[in-house]
Parts: C-alpha cells; structure tokens; sequence
C-alpha cells in the first residue's frame, strides 16, 4: 500500500510539474494593460462592432446620395423591319403608286443620351432619411464603445480569474509543503521511539489526499489561461505568463449619487438608449412624410439616328424636360399603419431608456456594496490568517515535544488553509467588483486603459 501510494504520488507531481514547467515557457510576461490593447485590437466581438460601424457610415452615404442629382448616360443600336403598315386596315384604298413605294426595309437606329433627376420637393424625406442614418451611426459608435467596455472587462475579470488560481494553486503547495513536513517529523519520532506507526500513516495520508486538491487547482490554472487566451485570440493552449499578483489595493470609493449621474452622461448603453429614441421619432417624422407632395424633374439630351455618321450632328438632337409629382391621395390606409407601427416603436424606445436607466443604478449600487463588503471580509480574512498560522507553529512545536497529536496538526493546517483561500477569494471579490463598478459608472476599466 505504502509503495502505491508513493508511485501515485509521484505521477501526480511529475504532471502538475510538467504542467507547470510548460506555462512558464515565455520570455515575455503580459500585463493587464497588454491584454486588454490586444483583445480591443483582435477580439471578433470589437472587429465584429467596427464593422457594423462602417456598414452605416456607407448608408449614410447611400442615403446622401437621393438629394443629389443623378446623371445616367444610356444608349442603343437597333436593326429591324417592321410590316405593319402593311397590315393596315386602309393600307388597300390607297392609290397604287404609294402602296407600291411603301416596301418594308430592314434599317438602322441608334440613339444615345444624357438622363439627369433630380429631386426638386420631398417633403423633407431625404432630410429625414438622412437625420435617421446619423442619429444610427451615432447609436453604432456608442454600441462599439459598449462593446469595448464589455471586452475589456471581460478580459480584465479572466486577467483576474487567472491571477486566483495561481495564488489558489500556491497555497494548495504550501499546505503540501507542511503535510510533507509534518510526516517526516512523525517518521523522525516513530525512528526514536516516540510516536506510533499510526501517527505516519496519518500524515502519510494526510499528504496524499492534499493530491486532489493539486490536481484540481492545476486544471483551474489551464481553463483560466485558456479563457484569457480566448479573448486575447492566441492559441487556446498558448501557455502565456502574466504579470502581477492578487494584491488588495484599496480604492476611495465615490458616493452612489456622483456615480449614478456619471453613468447616466457618459455610460455607452445609455447613450444607445437615446440614440435609439432619436431614430424612433424620426422614423414617426418619416413616416408622416409619406403622405405629403413629391416633386421630382428629369432631364434628358441626346441625338437619334438612322446613319451613325450622323451621331453628335446638331439637326439630330433630342431633348426634353419633365417635371413630375406626387400626392398619395388614398391607400387604403397603408400609410396609417405605419405612422401607428412608428409611434409604438418609439414609446418601446423610450421605455427601453427607462429601463436601461434603472438597470445602471441597480448595478452601481451592486458593485458598491460588493466593494465594501469584500473590503470587510479582507479585514477579518486577514486576521484569521494571523491567528491561523500562530496557532499552526504553536501545534508543531508541540508536537515536536509531544505535546499534541498528528490530527492537531493537520486541524491546524486545514484551518490556515481555510483562512488563505478566504482572504485570496475576499481579495478576487473586492478586484472584480472594482472593476464592475468601474464598468456600470462609464470609467475606464483600468487607470490609463489602452487606447483605440
């Protein structure tokens, strides 16, 4: 049993080390501000949003387009023979020395010209239509600024989820460390006579069930890298190194009331919110504009010919100016529908506002009640790793003498264990919810964020 349990023992480690040993493979050690520029710079979720962006800055361009004139040049060559003259009704009682002159013949046309429209009155349609497309690439803008934020957030809390497990991955070692301590002291005094073969079993147990806990937190360390990895969109199992450590850095906390007010200026959603409501009235406006008089001129200029020599020649030219209008007068009420289909649209718009409003206040106030309750639970982890590990040195120097039992031990690593990952786990809690609270008021992620 003895010599299983040391193999097992020895295979786990010479994983976990061999994983360990290829996450340390890069030189260069990426920082949380390096992550955050490389996922704004590759993420499909931000390329994803700029595009989107562009796609409307060509619509507004499409759009533009309907006030200005168009000019098209159009042109054709056509052969034929037409009999139909002779197919006339009255074609007979015409004298016969006409029928005999009128002998259908195959023959050439060609015409070529200028078309210029022109739209002269819309009531204020394209004007509309126009207001609308900026109003929506101004919505595009603020959702790719949300996009960015949510990104960076998201890469900021992997950043962090990383960070976890590698302190949660070095106090499983430390406990492993003192469990393998602890049993070569218990060998020590059973080789002298002092302690009983149970008390090695025990700790030699104790030792190996700390195996799980290595394996899981090992695992943990890889899917956090691959997460991070995901969004910084290198190889899953690229075995990137970061840079920093799961560190309390107390933030003054600003009052709910300032927040909420700068969230409400500057939040990207919010600024979507409104934009979205600006393109629903201006939907409403346009639809109104359906029923309103249209008038619109085309021009044309060009030459129509039988013999192409004569192309360009003045006596051929063809022109003409025509001025047209439009008044919808009955539809049946098609345009009704619409004005209607408008309006709710932009009721809906603005009840989406409201609730986007609500939805930022609650999260403000989330995030700042998680700030200050982890801030707290730091405080009292703290102590409890103090007294823990007190408690720890007291119970193996007397055990060294004799005066305590291998379980008082073990109790007591269990317990500064417990006190660790407390204070590592209020310490992730209280960086997170910074940053949330950071995300939820429209600031930056991180002091001085990676620019666009």
């Amino acid at each position: 049993m003895k010599l299983v349990l040391r193999y097992f023992t020895s295979a786990v480690l010479a994983v976990v080390g061999a994983a360990l040993a290829f996450a340390q493979a890069p030189s260069e050690l990426l920082t949380l501000a390096d992550a955050v520029r490389l996922a704004l710079e590759r993420n499909p979720e931000v390329l994803m949003a700029r595009e989107q962006l562009e796609e409307l800055k060509g619509k507004i361009t499409e759009v533009r387009a309907d006030a200005y004139p168009q000019v098209t040049m159009q042109g054709f060559g056509l052969r034929l023979r037409d009999p139909s003259i002779l197919n006339s009704a009255s074609f007979d009682r015409l004298p016969d020395e006409f029928r005999l002159a009128l002998v259908p013949k195959g023959a050439n046309l060609f015409d070529v010209g200028v078309t210029i429209s022109q739209p002269l009155y819309t009531a204020g349609k394209v004007g509309i239509a126009i207001k609308l497309a900026l109003e929506g690439q101004r919505e595009k803008e603020a959702a790719l600024e949300a996009v960015r934020q949510r990104v960076a957030f998201k890469v900021f809390q992997a950043f962090h989820d990383l960070l976890l497990a590698q302190a949660n991955l070095e106090v499983v070692g430390e406990t492993y460390r003192q469990r393998e301590k602890h049993l070569e002291q218990a060998r020590s005094r059973f080789a002298l006579g002092v302690a009983t073969e149970t008390d090695v079993l025990r700790s030699q147990v104790n030792l190996a069930n700390t195996e799980p806990e290595r394996i899981r937190a090992a695992n943990t360390l890889r899917l956090a890298r691959a997460a991070l990895n995901s969004l910084i969109v290198v190889d899953l199992d690229a075995p990137t190194v970061i840079e920093g450590k799961l560190d309390y850095r107390p933030w003054a906390l600003p009052p709910a009331a300032e927040l909420q007010a700068q969230a409400l200026e500057v939040r990207a959603e919010i600024l979507v919110g409104q934009r979205l409501v600006q393109e629903a009235k201006l939907l409403g406006s346009l639809a109104r504009a359906e029923n309103k008089l249209r008038v619109d001129m085309e021009g044309r200029y060009g030459y129509n010919v039988r013999d192409p020599k004569n192309l360009f020649h003045q006596d051929f030219t063809r022109w003409n100016i025509t001025v047209n209008f439009k008044l919808p007068f009955y539809d049946g009420g098609r345009k009704k529908g619409q004005i209607v289909q408008a309006d709710s649209r932009m009721r809906a718009a603005e009840q989406n506002l409201a609730q986007l409003v609500n939805n930022v206040k609650l999260e403000i106030k989330a995030a700042s009640d998680d700030l200050q309750s982890s801030a707290e639970a730091i405080a009292a982890a703290r102590l409890n790793v103090a007294q823990a590990e007190k408690v720890l040195t007291m119970m193996q120097a007397n055990y060294q003498y004799g005066a305590a039992t291998t379980l008082d031990v073990v109790d007591s690593q269990t317990a500064l264990t417990l006190a660790r990952n407390a204070e590592i786990n209020a310490t992730y809690q209280y960086q997170v919810a910074k940053g949330r609270l950071r995300l939820a008021a429209g600031m930056p992620i991180l002091d001085g964020e990676a620019k666009r």
